[in-house]
C-alpha cells in the first residue's frame, strides 16, 4: 500500500513539475525581446472594373450603441417606406473584416428589398472601441453580434419579430450561433460560413501541411502569455503571402484583401487567435437551431471547411437550403458571384423573413 502511495506521490509531483515547467516557459517567451514576426504591407493592386461601383452611401445613417461599455460603430440602412415596421438585416464581416469591406454592396441590396440593414464593426475593429486593435476574440465578437440583434430590435421603424441575421466566413459561424441562442431570429444567412474550427486546422494550404506550425503556435502563445500578464500584444499580419507566417499565409488571401481591404487598412492581429480558432465549432450548435438557414458553398474554399457545413445542413434538414458555387473563397464578393449569391440570398429572405411575411410569422 505504501508503494502504490509513493508512486501516486511521484506522478502528482511530475505533473506538477511539468506543468511548472511549461508556466515558465510561457512567462519566458512572454517576456523575452526581440521576438517580432515581419510586418506584411499590403500591396494595394487596382481592383476589378466592378468593385469600383460600389453602392453609393445616401441614405445610410451612422449609429452606435455600447457593449460593456465599449462603443460598437454601425451603418444603419432604413428603407424608404417605414409607415410601418419593416423586416431588419443584421450582417457581421469575417474575422478580420470591417463595415467598409464587401458590406454595403450586399445592405444596399437589401434595403432597396424593403429590409432595414445594420452592418457593424466588431469590437476592437474599424471605427469600433476596444483595446487592444484588431484583436479576434470570438466571444467577444458573439457578444457584439448578439448586442446588434438587441439594438436592431429596439428601433421603432423595425418589427422584432422579423429579424434576420447575415453573416460571411468566420461571420457565418457568428450568425449560425447567434441564431442557435435566440430562437426569435427569422433566418439566416451564411455565406462561404466557418462552421467548424477542428476541421478548418486539417485543411491544407498552398505551400504548407495541414495544421498550424510550432513557430506560429510559439507566436500565439507569447500574445496569449503577454495578455495574461497585462502587457501589449504581440502581432502577426492577417494575410501573408505564401510560406510567410500569418493567419492566413496564402497567396489567394494576400491577393484578395490587397485588392478589395478599405484605405488605411491595417493587416496585423494579436497572435493568440491561432490558438482559440480551432476551440470554435458552430456545427455542434445546429440542434439548437430553429429557424431557417441559407447555406452558400464555394466548392472550391480552401479556408472553410465545407463538409462542416454540410454536415449543419443535413442536421437542420428541411430548415437548410444549400447552394453551390464553382468558386472560391473570396471569389463571391465582386462581380457574377456576386450578383448569383445575392440573388439567391433576397430570394431566401423574402421567403422566411420578408415584406411580404406578417409579423406574427403566418
Amino acid at each position: 500500500m505504501k508503494t502504490i502511495v509513493k508512486i501516486v506521490k511521484r506522478i502528482f509531483l511530475g505533473i506538477g513539475l511539468l506543468i511548472s515547467i511549461f508556466f515558465l516557459y510561457l512567462f519566458v517567451l512572454a517576456i523575452i525581446p526581440g521576438i517580432s514576426v515581419p510586418q506584411q504591407p499590403l500591396d494595394k493592386v487596382v481592383p476589378p472594373a466592378d468593385q469600383s461601383d460600389l453602392a453609393p452611401v445616401a441614405g445610410r445613417k451612422e449609429v452606435s450603441f455600447d457593449v460593456g461599455g465599449t462603443p460598437i460603430s454601425a451603418w444603419l440602412y432604413l428603407p424608404d417606406d417605414v409607415s410601418t415596421p419593416v423586416p431588419a438585416i443584421v450582417m457581421g464581416n469575417g474575422a478580420a473584416g470591417t463595415k467598409d469591406m464587401f458590406l454595403e454592396n450586399y445592405a444596399v441590396r437589401f434595403q432597396e428589398a424593403g429590409f432595414a440593414v445594420l452592418a457593424f464593426d466588431y469590437r476592437y475593429w474599424g471605427e469600433s472601441g476596444g483595446e487592444p486593435r484588431h484583436l479576434i476574440w470570438i466571444p467577444d465578437q458573439l457578444e457584439d453580434f448578439a448586442a446588434a440583434v438587441a439594438y436592431v430590435r429596439s428601433l421603432k421603424e423595425v418589427d422584432p419579430a422579423r429579424v434576420s441575421l447575415w453573416g460571411t466566413s468566420f461571420g457565418g459561424g457568428h450568425a449560425f450561433t447567434t441564431a442557435a441562442k435566440d430562437s426569435q431570429i427569422a433566418c439566416v444567412v451564411a455565406q462561404v460560413p466557418f462552421m467548424d474550427g477542428m476541421a478548418a486546422l486539417e485543411m491544407p494550404h498552398e505551400g504548407d501541411t495541414s495544421g498550424i506550425s510550432l513557430q506560429t503556435l510559439a507566436h500565439a502563445q507569447r500574445d496569449l502569455a503577454r495578455s495574461w500578464l497585462g502587457l501589449s500584444a504581440h502581432t502577426i499580419p492577417i494575410v501573408g503571402k505564401t510560406g510567410s507566417i500569418a493567419m492566413m499565409a496564402d497567396s489567394e488571401a494576400y491577393d484578395a484583401f490587397a485588392a478589395y481591404a478599405p484605405e488605411g487598412y491595417v493587416n496585423e492581429t494579436p497572435a493568440r487567435i491561432m490558438i482559440r480558432a480551432d476551440k470554435y465549432r458552430p456545427v455542434l450548435l445546429a440542434s439548437q437551431v430553429q429557424c431557417p438557414v441559407l447555406f452558400q458553398i464555394a466548392d472550391h474554399d480552401t479556408f472553410v471547411p465545407n463538409n462542416a457545413v454540410e454536415e449543419a445542413a443535413n442536421l437542420l434538414g428541411d430548415s437548410a437550403v444549400v447552394r453551390h458555387y464553382p468558386i472560391g473563397h473570396f471569389d463571391i464578393y465582386v462581380g457574377e458571384n456576386f450578383e448569383a449569391s445575392i440573388s439567391d440570398q433576397l430570394e431566401f429572405l423574402q421567403m422566411c423573413g420578408g415584406t411580404e411575411i406578417e409579423s406574427d410569422g403566418n
